[in-house]
């Protein structure tokens, strides 16, 4: 062991490399491990849920007005919601361990498919500025190619819509590099809920659900069962979860006093 230690490079510059290495190591072996704790995660929160449906079905065949059935997909229910949460926390533990890295790729869970939202919504189209030059050469010659669309459920009270965040594309008439705006915020990465949407989601929990139905969407708000399978909301606890999970350190600590103006 003394050997090894001693058979080291002397010189600064050398030992300075060898410890960026070890530490980029270090970091692509965290990575590693983030990313398989994030599939593990998500492989229980699957097996769970499929769990969960077959208990549902049978109940509806079998066993309408039997209060085990009732029991047992309640119990399952639970379960589904508490490992969707660690399966999210999981998967953004895993991205930001990733994005540290430049040879882990990126883990991302599987996505089921989107709605459609019904005709019958009013939309809103909310156009973000294009960038006014090329992010490559710095021209200004672009033409517009494309855009894409992001589309989310907000709610108002007693009023739904669907607003549409469009991010228009262009290419450079000098480099033909594509410019396109950054995206903006979103309550849930990749999910179709808004912000005022995943705030009124959790009010169901204290209010009738046939007052705050979503139109068209058949979430099926009345049962919690019914809310892990149908659309996730225990993906959006998550995703809430682990994005305040740092709030109460960055809170000075003022003896439960507000600061004097």
């Amino acid at each position: 062991m003394n050997a090894e230690r001693d058979a080291g490079p002397d010189d600064i510059a050398a030992l300075k490399e060898a410890l960026a290495a070890e530490r980029a190591r270090g970091l692509e072996i965290a990575a590693e491990l983030a990313v398989a704790r994030a599939k593990a995660s998500e492989d229980s929160a699957l097996i769970a849920q499929q769990k969960l449906q077959i208990a549902k079905l049978r109940h509806q065949i079998y066993g309408q007005q039997s209060e085990r059935s009732s029991r047992l997909i309640e119990q399952l229910a639970l379960t589904f919601e508490e490992l969707e949460v660690d399966a999210t926390e999981d998967e953004l533990s895993a991205e930001q361990a990733a994005a540290r890295t430049t040879t882990v790729r990126v883990f991302t869970r599987k996505r089921a498919e989107r709605q459609t939202f019904p005709e019958h919504l009013p939309r809103e189209r909310v156009v973000i500025d294009p960038p006014p030059a090329c992010e490559c050469c710095g021209g200004h010659r672009l033409r517009k190619i494309g855009e894409d669309v992001t589309r989310t459920l907000e709610a108002v009270p007693r009023q739904w819509k669907v607003v549409e965040t469009v991010r228009e594309k262009f290419s450079c008439r000098d480099c033909e590099k594509i410019s396109q705006a950054p995206a903006p915020f979103y309550a849930v990465a990749r999910g179709w809920a808004g912000l005022s949407f995943v705030g009124h989601d959790h009010v169901r929990e204290v209010r009738p659900a046939s007052a705050i139905e979503p139109p068209g969407r058949a979430l099926r708000l009345g049962r919690r069962a019914d809310r892990a399978v149908d659309h996730g909301g225990c993906r959006w606890i998550g995703l809430c979860v682990a994005g305040t999970s740092a709030t109460p350190s960055r809170i000075p600590r003022s003896g439960g006093r507000a600061p004097s103006c």
